[in-house]
C-alpha cells in the first residue's frame, strides 16, 4: 500500500475513538450544565455558593491538569478509570461548567413574567422550571452551547496525554515511524476540521429550526 492508503488505514480506529468521546461528552456536558445552571439559580444559597465554586475552579484549571487530576490521582484514592474514561469525564465535567454559565445567564434573562404566567396556570416551581424556563433559556443559550461543542471535538485531541488512541495520538504514532509531519498532521487536522464543520452545521440548522420569529438571538 501506498504511504496514503497506510495513513488512512492506521488513523480509522482513531477516528472512531474521536467520535466515540464526541458522542459522549456533547450530551453529558449539556445534561450537566443544565443541572448545575438550575442549582445556581433555584437551589438555596449555600448549595448555590458551593456549586458556584466548583465551576469557578473547573472553568479556572486547564483540561490537561483535570485529566491528570482523574487519571493519575483519584486512584491514590481508590477510584480508578480507565483512559478512555478518564478522558470522558475530564472533557465533560470542564464543558459542563462552562456550558452552566452560558444555561444560566440565558435563565436569568426569561421574564419574570413567564415564571408569574406559569404560576398563574398552577405550575409547581418543578413544572415552571421544566416546561417554562428550560425550553426559553436553552434556545437563548444553544449559539453559545453549539461552540462549545466546538470545543469538546478539538478537545478530545487531549486524551491523547493518558494514552487514549485517538485520531491525534495514533497521527504522533504514525509519524515517529515515518517522519512526515507535514502530511500527518494536517490530515489529521483536516478530519477535526471536518468534524467541526459537519457539528457546527447541524447545530446551526437546530438553531434556525427552533428560532422563534421576533425572539432571534443575536450574536
Amino acid at each position: 500500500m501506498s504511504f496514503w492508503e497506510d495513513l488512512l488505514v492506521s488513523l480509522v480506529p482513531g477516528i472512531f475513538t474521536t467520535i466515540d468521546i464526541v458522542v459522549l461528552v456533547i450530551p453529558l456536558s449539556i445534561i450537566l450544565g443544565i443541572a448545575l445552571a438550575s442549582i445556581r439559580v433555584y437551589g438555596n444559597r449555600l448549595v448555590s455558593l458551593v456549586v458556584a465554586t466548583v465551576v469557578a475552579i473547573l472553568r479556572g484549571i486547564s483540561l490537561v491538569v483535570t485529566l491528570f487530576i482523574i487519571f493519575f490521582a483519584l486512584p491514590q484514592l481508590g477510584i480508578y478509570f480507565s483512559p478512555f474514561w478518564s478522558a470522558v469525564l475530564a472533557i465533560t465535567v470542564v464543558s459542563g461548567a462552562y456550558e452552566s454559565e452560558y444555561i444560566r445567564g440565558a435563565i436569568q434573562s426569561v421574564g419574570m413574567g413567564q415564571s408569574l404566567a406559569a404560576q398563574a396556570l398552577g405550575f409547581n416551581k418543578a413544572k415552571e422550571v421544566i416546561h417554562i424556563i428550560l425550553p426559553q433559556a436553552l434556545r437563548s443559550a444553544l449559539p453559545a452551547i453549539s461552540n462549545e461543542c466546538i470545543y469538546v471535538i478539538l478537545n478530545s485531541s487531549l486524551a491523547s496525554y493518558i494514552g487514549v488512541q485517538e485520531m491525534f495520538s495514533i497521527s504522533r504514532t504514525v509519524n515517529s515511524l515515518e517522519f512526515r509531519p507535514i502530511e500527518i498532521f494536517l490530515t489529521a487536522g483536516l478530519f477535526y476540521a471536518a468534524m467541526a464543520t459537519f457539528s457546527a452545521t447541524g447545530l446551526k440548522r437546530l438553531e434556525s429550526k427552533l428560532k422563534i420569529p421576533g425572539l432571534e438571538v443575536t450574536r
